[in-house]
């Protein structure tokens, strides 16, 4: 059994995304003592911020007037899609940064598009789990509601342009322990990580079969 765990968090000694995505590959590793963890980390080894461009280029460039950077583009995207085709489970863990998707994320996502098709569902009915986490409030009536524009992307690639059997572990208001005037959100803020904890665990299982 194989494991693809990626993780997008430019902070990985204090990351709250990825406490919770070792709660659910623990799970998974439980059931699959023997199994393979394959693992990138875009935010400590992000990929070439050209690389996609060169990739996209590549593609419609003939094979024997390509350059180097043409090559070597169009052979990490090919990489980075048969990491997800081989698959039996994934996490992914990806924080919001200023309201948007991570852009380590983004460059990872637009090269195995490049490098599968922009039509190929690479997790095609593949158990995932994708964990978010966010630094303030956006749900129903707080105030910046409608500014997380970075799990509704998540949920549209990972889920519908990918086919991933998608699970979904949020937390929010991850800041309210550390910063001024959040003082009267921390006790909702520890439910809220309770209860992410609580979801990677049962998602880990599920996506190891228990």
């Amino acid at each position: 059994m194989n494991l693809f765990r990626l993780d997008a968090s430019i902070l990985p000694g204090a990351s709250t995304s990825a406490e919770i995505a070792d709660l659910a590959e623990a799970e998974w590793s439980a059931a699959h003592p023997g199994g393979t963890v394959v693992r990138r980390h875009l935010g400590t080894d992000p990929l070439p911020a050209d690389a996609w461009a060169h990739a996209t280029l590549g593609a419609f460039t003939p094979e024997d007037q390509r350059g180097e950077a043409h090559t070597a583009a169009l052979g990490l995207a090919a990489e980075l899609a048969e990491e997800l085709q081989s698959a039996d489970a994934a996490i992914l863990a990806v924080p919001l940064y200023n309201y948007g998707v991570s852009q380590h994320f983004k460059t990872w996502a637009d090269l195995v598009i490049s490098g599968a098709g922009a039509s190929t569902p690479v997790l095609k009915g593949t158990p995932t789990v994708l964990v978010t986490s966010l630094g303030g409030g956006y749900g129903p009536g707080a105030p910046r509601e409608g500014w997380d524009h970075s799990t509704p992307y998540l949920e549209r690639i990972v889920g519908d342009l990918w086919g991933a059997d998608l699970t979904v572990v949020k937390r929010e208001l991850t800041l309210a322990a550390t910063t001024p005037g959040m003082e009267a959100l921390r006790d909702l803020a520890a439910e809220q990580h309770r209860v992410a904890l609580d979801a990677a665990r049962e998602a880990g299982r599920a996506i190891a079969g228990n």
